[in-house]
């Protein structure tokens, strides 16, 4: 594998942009977020040089960190029903864990993270990374107009969620 030589940019990309798509992929529900950019920088390393446009690599890493924490979700989900289907599920958050988030954002999180997939990426990218409606629908293949459906879809749903949970 080549390596990576001074002046390419690859290290400078990894510094600027590492723990934003680490928050990214958190954002998105990946589990071990951290290797999952690792990952998605190993593949960029892999395949800089068949890169058409050398200054997409930031692009690249955000659709390979989007498209990562997708999969390790689906296998997550699989996992979890195997294990609730042998034990009881329990409860693995700390009680410190608690304490660091107030209700407000769990019920926000939780909101968020009961969306369907495609609209809590589209949130995320649109307004935590204030990605443009372009580069949001560049990151996920998708057109710009689907972009603005997935969003105000997702909007509606998180105001109808923390609206019922507010009155209960």
């Amino acid at each position: 594998m080549p390596r990576a030589r001074p002046g390419d940019g690859y290290e400078e990309l990894f510094t600027a942009h590492f723990w934003g798509l680490v928050r990214l992929a958190t954002l998105l529900g990946a589990d071990d977020a951290e290797d999952v950019v690792q990952d998605a920088f190993v593949r960029l390393h892999r395949r800089r040089r068949a890169l058409r446009d050398q200054n997409a690599a930031l692009a690249y890493l955000r659709s390979s960190v989007c498209n990562a924490s997708r999969s390790r979700l689906r296998h997550l989900r699989m996992a979890r029903r195997r294990h609730a289907q042998l034990a009881a599920p329990q409860d693995a958050r700390s009680a410190e864990h608690e304490v660091v988030r107030d209700e407000d954002v769990r019920a926000l999180l939780a909101a968020v993270a009961d969306l369907p997939g495609r609209q809590r990426e589209v949130l995320v990218l649109r307004y935590w990374l204030d990605l443009s409606e372009r580069e949001t629908a560049a990151t996920l293949g998708i057109a710009p107009g689907t972009v603005k459906a997935h969003a105000a879809r997702a909007i509606a749903a998180l105001g109808r969620r923390l609206k019922d949970e507010e009155a209960t």
